[in-house]
């Protein structure tokens, strides 16, 4: 996730469909493409495209959908599971989301907030008295020219809505090669923070005793935030985050194949990459299908396209799917409009251009359309809202259009180049 390219990878792509487990609620009823005013034509390009690419040996395989007015109108599972074992992909593989993981959290905080545990403004401290009088580093240097880093008390707060806008000051390790990274990235590395053999509770005691990178509530810096609130959720709720997930957010959406960790009967749908791919850049290919001690609600969850669009359409329907209600409509709103203004420094990883804003669940397109460019290669309506993961997933919202989507995949390198050509091809699809 470290890289400009890598940024646009996180501006696109589009499903809702069924839960497709025993037991999982019906999802919505799939039809024929232009029964909700989509046209055929450029939905089997995106199966087309996909097959050259498994052809090509640059993808084991994916599972992509496209839904609108509440029913499927392309759903397509290409390739397969395993190079290893050549198991057919199918509509119920398992993929590793990384941060896809970071909206559900996010949804799981703000129905704490709407309970009245706690407020938006108050610092976090208040619950995590760990992170109270932290410092901020004031000469980090550069991965090429490191210094050591000098620290001054921090100003201010770190307040839950900094965590949920990536606005608190903290980092992540794997940013020490790329622009802006340096020596407070190696302190976490040196520090444990991103070791997975933790718990929640370790790492916010971990990451308090390294200087934060910027001062809180000033830059946007994509970082360790999301985890550092789901603790935040065990603390408030007396849950662990797995319970809290399971029995707030799962279960009423009918998301039984949703988890940290992949249950010993599920392990045979469960997808793995290239061995290319496993080595990424320094985040590893976790294994879930074995015990999870680290939570992780920045990157932990494993799911499948059916289950996280069941989540992406109660986001759609503002709050509620199927009878239940998680959010409050107003809420909903505030997650995806954008609250990251002028007076707060972008820094050079947030989203290129203008017309790309960033909410409390994801990245908000706040202008367009616009004609495509380098930095900005995709059209789509004011007001959706998107956010992908670190192996090659993707989600995306149209309110207006009333359209859903999910794509999943695992391949670093391919989820630039695919979810590009995947968003503008729904988006050409587009005929009512």
């Amino acid at each position: 996730m470290p890289t400009r390219a890598w940024a646009l990878g996180l501006l696109f792509c589009a499903l809702l469909a069924a839960a497709g487990s025993a037991g999982a609620q019906e999802g919505p009823p799939r039809v024929r493409p232009e029964a909700v005013g989509l046209a055929d034509e450029p939905l089997a390009e995106i199966t087309e495209l996909l097959n050259g690419i498994v052809a090509d040996e640059r993808l084991a395989g994916a599972v992509v959908g496209v839904a609108r007015d509440g029913q499927v109108g392309y759903l397509e599972a290409v390739g397969v599971q395993d190079l290893a074992t050549r198991a057919p992909m199918t509509e119920r593989s398992l993929f590793r989301v990384y941060s896809m993981t970071k909206a559900v959290t996010a949804v799981a905080v703000m129905m704490l907030h709407e309970e009245g545990h706690f407020e938006l403004s108050d610092p976090v401290s208040m619950y995590l008295p760990e992170l109270a009088s932290l410092k901020v580093a004031t000469n980090a240097g550069t991965a090429k020219e490191p210094a050591e880093v000098q620290t001054r008390p921090a100003t201010n707060p770190i307040r839950v809505v900094d965590l949920l806008l990536h606005t608190s000051g903290f980092t992540y390790g794997f940013f020490k090669p790329f622009p802006g990274g340096g020596p407070v990235e190696q302190m976490y590395t040196d520090g444990g923070v991103n070791d997975l053999e933790i718990t929640n509770a370790e790492l916010v005691t971990r990451i308090s005793k390294i200087p934060l990178k910027y001062e809180p509530g000033t830059t946007w810096w994509y970082s360790h935030s999301t985890d550092v609130l789901g603790r935040l959720i065990e603390v408030v709720s007396g849950m662990t985050l797995a319970e809290f997930f399971e029995k707030r957010i799962s279960k009423p959406l009918g998301m039984t194949d949703t988890a940290f960790q992949v249950a010993p009967g599920k392990v045979s749908r469960f997808v793995e990459p290239f061995d290319d791919d496993k080595k990424g850049l320094t985040l590893l290919y976790t294994d879930p299908t074995k015990p999870v001690k680290f939570e992780a609600g920045g990157q932990g969850l494993t799911s499948t396209v059916m289950d996280y669009a069941r989540f992406a359409h109660m986001l759609l329907n503002r709050g509620s799917l199927d009878g239940a209600r998680i959010l409050g409509k107003k809420t909903v709103e505030l997650m995806t409009t954008d609250q990251v203004g002028p007076g707060i420094d972008h820094g050079p990883f947030y989203l290129p251009g203008q017309s790309h804003g960033y909410g409390l669940l994801g990245a908000v397109r706040i202008d367009g359309p616009r004609a495509p460019t380098a930095l900005n290669p995709m059209d789509g309506s004011v007001g959706e809202y998107y956010w992908a993961g670190y192996a090659g997933t993707y989600f995306w919202v149209d309110p207006k259009e009333e359209l859903v989507g999910v794509y999943m995949m695992q391949s670093v390198r391919q989820l630039l180049p695919f979810a590009t050509s995947f968003k503008t091809l729904v988006v050409q699809s587009i005929v009512e």
